[in-house]
């Protein structure tokens, strides 16, 4: 791990703009990657974009990014990092936007296929993991401080960003966003930017995850909906439960046989093979097997792993809140290697993953963070 953690410290997006001169290469840019070309046939409503299409937005963007002083003062990973952002923040807006009957132009959902496609884009170009996911996060909450008092908690809101994403940067963006369009409300939009630092600054989740008194306070917080974050929850977890993620071929039989080789494993592959289900059939027998399990095991207060591809936040979710009922301290080991090794290691499988099955769940993955669980580990 020594290497790749080198390797990450030292990361820098390649067309990011450096000092002395900050001279942003747009022709290369637009040269090198097709998704970017892409965006200039995307067009936008004038009431909120009158500077034109999206990539005439975007390239506004990233000019006006280069130019905040607040974005030349940071370390050169965290320039390269929104930089990357400013470039992907509306990359999904081809594939999002409609022309309504009233000739509105919307994008809905652009933001969340956005920080997806961020994320496949990122691997692509071998992007280490940690920026990968930083640059996704800033995609995917990007829009933030633009909307957070909106939202029907926005204390949570931002708090729950501060997590995987420092807010500090976030409003950077934003600010960068609003100065790269042409609209009637600019002024207040960069008004709402500056009340996003104020009130994460006021939570303690500025430049730095938001504290709690403990994990399970944390993981108590994001559970429910209306928990004060200062609240030092008592911990009443009796056992623990290992949930694995990823996608096949990530290793994780390999890191259940390395890490926890004791300890008992509902494994889905293995019912599917018991139960002659295929892969690629109705997996609902398969999941229902698993849960019951599962729940003798929770009644019994008897650790386990749960190991399944696990790849969308919603399904992790469900089982999260299956084993919470029970009062299980819930560890998710997310486990990851370069997408040509896994269609390697696929391939030498006995039960093969059809490529195209592959590369659909690859699509669909969230990778998991620490607001999901008590720990979160990336491996």
């Amino acid at each position: 791990m020594t290497s790749s953690i080198s390797q990450s410290l030292c990361w820098s997006f390649p067309w990011c703009p450096t000092p002395p001169d900050w001279t942003l290469d747009w022709a290369s840019l637009q040269a090198e990657f097709d998704w970017l070309q892409s965006l200039q046939d995307c067009p936008q409503d004038p009431r909120y974009h009158a500077e034109g299409d999206v990539l005439t937005h975007t390239r506004l963007v990233c000019e006006a990014l280069i130019a905040l002083p607040g974005w030349r003062e940071l370390p050169s990973m965290e320039r390269s990092l929104l930089f990357a952002a400013a470039l992907l923040h509306d990359v999904a807006k081809p594939a999002a936007t409609e022309i309504e009957a009233d000739g509105r132009i919307t994008s809905k959902g652009h933001v969340r296929q956005g920080a997806k496609m961020a994320r496949q884009i990122l691997w692509s170009l071998n992007v280490p993991f940690h920026q990968r996911e930083a640059i996704v996060s800033l995609v995917q909450h990007g829009s933030l401080p633009l909307w957070f008092w909106d939202k029907s908690n926005p204390q949570r809101a931002v708090i729950k960003a501060s997590q995987v994403i420092r807010c500090d940067l976030l409003a950077l963006l934003a600010e960068a966003d609003i100065r790269g369009r042409v609209c009637d409300d600019q002024l207040e939009l960069l008004e709402r930017v500056q009340f996003f630092r104020e009130y994460c600054q006021e939570n303690n989740c500025l430049i730095y995850p938001r504290p709690f008194p403990s994990d399970h306070s944390r993981f108590v917080y994001f559970q429910k909906d209306d928990r004060d974050p200062n609240y030092a929850a008592f911990d009443d977890t009796r056992f623990e439960v290992v949930l694995m993620s990823g996608l096949p071929g990530a290793g994780k039989d390999s890191w259940i046989q390395e890490n926890l080789p004791d300890w008992t494993v509902i494994s889905l592959d293995e019912l599917r093979q018991a139960m002659n289900i295929s892969p690629t059939d109705n997996q609902a027998a398969v999941a229902e097997r698993a849960r019951a399990i599962a729940k003798d095991y929770m009644r019994a207060e008897k650790s386990f792993v749960w190991n399944a591809t696990n790849l969308s936040r919603q399904l992790r979710s469900s089982l999260i809140n299956l084993f919470s009922a029970y009062h299980a301290r819930i560890r998710i080991v997310y486990l990851e290697a370069a997408w040509e090794e896994l269609l390697r290691r696929n391939r030498s499988r006995a039960a093969k993953v059809p490529e195209t099955v592959m590369q659909r769940m690859r699509d669909r993955l969230e990778v998991p963070d620490i607001t999901e669980a008590h720990q979160v580990d990336w491996v």
